[in-house]
C-alpha cells in the first residue's frame, strides 16, 4: 500500500492508534458516524504532508466528508455484529427520496452523487466473540460507478413507491447488488466483493471487560 496518495502507511498506523484509544472510552463500540470522522481527522492532521489542509466539511450535507488537500474523501464505517469478512454492505451511499422515481433516474443520480468524491474510505468491524477484527478499505469509485450499467427494477410489494434493484457486474463478475429503498429513499450497496477493493490494513482488537 506504500504508494497510495492519501492512505499512507503512516495513516493507517495512526487511525488504528486513535481506534484503540475509543476503546478506552468506549470498550465494545467501535467508531462510527461522526466519531469516526473525528478519528480520521486526527489521523490525517497528525500525519500530514506540512502545509497539506485537512478540512472536515459541513455535517449532514450530500458531498464528501473531509478534504486532504484537494482530495474529495467520503467516509464510512460498517460495523455491526451481522458484518461479513468478506462482503461489503454501504447502508447508504446517498439518498434519492425526491421524484421522479424511475430506474433510469435513480441510477443517474447515485452516479453522480459518486463524481461527489475522490476516495471512499470504510472502516469495518467483524466481530469474533470478544475480538474485533478491523478493517481499513479503500472503496474504488470506478468499481461503484459500474451502477451506470445495472439493469436495476422494481423489486418487492410495497404499496406505493416501489423498491428498485439489480445486481452489478464487471464483465460476466457479480461484484455487488445496488438496492433503491422506496420507504426511506436510500441507494444501499450490498455484498460488495472486498477482493475488488484496497484493503489498507486489518488487525485484531481485543474487547476489555468494563471495569
Amino acid at each position: 500500500m506504500g504508494g497510495h496518495p492519501v492512505f499512507s502507511d503512516d495513516f493507517a498506523t495512526a487511525l488504528r492508534h486513535l481506534v484503540a484509544l475509543h476503546h478506552h472510552v468506549y470498550p465494545g463500540l467501535p467508531p462510527q458516524g461522526i466519531y469516526f470522522e473525528a478519528l480520521a481527522e486526527r489521523a490525517f492532521k497528525d500525519v500530514r504532508i506540512p502545509f497539506t489542509r485537512v478540512a472536515v466539511t459541513t455535517p449532514n450535507v450530500p458531498k464528501h466528508d473531509i478534504e486532504i488537500g484537494d482530495a474529495r474523501v467520503s467516509l464510512k464505517t460498517e460495523t455491526g455484529k451481522g458484518t461479513k469478512e468478506d462482503r461489503i454492505s454501504i447502508t447508504k451511499l446517498c439518498t434519492t427520496e425526491r421524484e421522479p422515481w424511475d430506474a433510469p433516474t435513480l441510477v443517474a443520480r447515485a452516479v453522480a452523487h459518486l463524481a461527489r468524491y475522490d476516495y471512499m474510505l470504510m472502516l469495518r468491524a467483524i466481530w469474533r466473540q470478544a475480538v474485533i477484527r478491523y478493517q481499513i478499505v479503500d472503496i474504488p469509485l470506478a468499481l461503484l460507478r459500474l451502477i451506470g450499467a445495472a439493469n436495476v427494477r422494481p423489486v418487492g410489494r410495497r404499496r406505493g413507491r416501489p423498491s428498485v434493484a439489480g445486481d452489478v457486474y464487471s464483465g460476466e463478475v457479480r461484484v455487488f447488488h445496488v438496492h433503491f429503498d422506496g420507504a426511506d429513499g436510500k441507494c444501499q450497496v450490498r455484498d460488495l466483493m472486498l477482493n475488488r477493493c484496497g484493503l489498507i490494513l486489518e488487525w485484531a482488537y481485543q474487547i476489555q471487560d468494563r471495569i
